[in-house]
């Protein structure tokens, strides 16, 4: 299994390196951050310099949207890295929750969303591509290579994910739901005559290794808020009680009110009151080292390729410590 950072781009840009960095000599093969120009600072003028001061580790955004910037604009952003540092980065990809909300705009349609995945990949690996009916190429790339993983959980994004992209981003670490997820994206992957093991799973969610679980849990309640944001349009859209999305997913935002972006992805979100223990639980992995170790190995049984650390707390620098010295040595003996 596979092991990923993922941070956000908070001032100074120096700290981010320097988090990454840590990660790669504790063993993390993958840094990823959040991308939302208006909250954080700008992730791909952060890559160079991630990719400038490690050597194998792969970057990305977890993940970008094809509203925030053009496709062409993308792609040669992907392909310009690939041809300073090596094929080293990967574009997480999805509808877009606060990058576009939070600039006062709707979240891209699926539709535009697969349009966007064919397109930023084929441009980035040197093929021609259609951008707005007119076919563009990008012709200095040579040998660029950018796999596309998507992030979803409603039904047709799964699908989507498993007929276009080359990995799926789950964002959350219940087992019941990555095996049922997972199930989706790769039936998906058959019936578009894809080889569905092909597709790479990863998992991402908050990560704190530690006896105190309350303490634990204050600190990554906002990953249920953050998770809350997606399964609300979720509801919205095939109802509270729908066959097409489990229970197990959408009951616990009965009691959600409004969401403040001013504090999205951060521990003490005034927004994620209404998440409960259990919810952090099953989203989380939380406490001891054997905890993280078991709930990962049974991640891995059902198929997951990556797991990737959101380390948005008080205890970054333990927690990738913790992993690179005993987690993630006792997945991968």
């Amino acid at each position: 299994m596979d092991f990923g950072l993922v941070l956000q781009t908070d001032p100074p840009a120096s700290g981010v390196v320097g988090l990454m960095r840590r990660a790669e000599r504790n063993g993390f093969r993958y840094g990823w951050t959040f991308d939302s120009a208006v909250l954080w600072q700008e992730p791909f003028v952060i890559y160079s310099r991630i990719l400038e001061h490690t050597q194998t580790l792969h970057v990305g955004p977890m993940v970008t949207n094809p509203g925030t910037r053009t496709w062409e604009v993308t792609a040669s952003t992907f392909a310009t890295l690939n041809e300073m540092y090596g094929n080293r980065t990967v574009c997480g990809i999805g509808r877009g929750d606060s990058a576009m909300r939070v600039a006062g705009r709707k979240p891209n349609t699926l539709a535009r969303l697969g349009e966007a995945i064919d397109a930023i990949r084929d441009l980035a690996e040197g093929r021609e591509a259609l951008i707005d009916g007119q076919p563009l190429r990008l012709p200095w790339v040579q040998g660029g290579k950018l796999p596309v993983w998507m992030a979803a959980y409603g039904p047709k994004a799964l699908a989507l994910a498993g007929q276009k992209a080359d990995g799926f981003i789950l964002q959350l670490a219940d087992p019941y739901l990555t095996e049922w997820m997972v199930k989706a994206v790769r039936d998906a992957a058959a019936e578009a005559g894809r080889d569905p093991d092909a597709v790479t799973i990863c998992v991402a969610a908050p990560a704190y290794v530690g006896d105190d679980l309350a303490h634990a849990r204050d600190q990554c309640r906002w990953f249920g808020g953050m998770v809350g944001n997606h399964v609300a349009d979720l509801v919205s859209r095939y109802g509270e009680h729908s066959d097409m999305v489990p229970e197990e997913l959408t009951a616990y935002i009965k009691e959600r009110h409004g969401y403040d972006y001013s504090h999205h992805g951060r521990a003490g979100n005034p927004s994620t009151d209404f998440v409960p223990d259990e919810i952090v639980d099953r989203f989380c992995l939380l406490g001891p080292p054997q905890a993280h170790i078991e709930k990962l190995q049974a991640l891995r049984d059902l198929g997951v390729d990556q797991f990737a650390v959101y380390n948005m707390h008080d205890a970054k620098e333990l927690t990738i410590d913790a992993y690179g010295a005993e987690i993630i040595p006792a997945i991968n003996r």
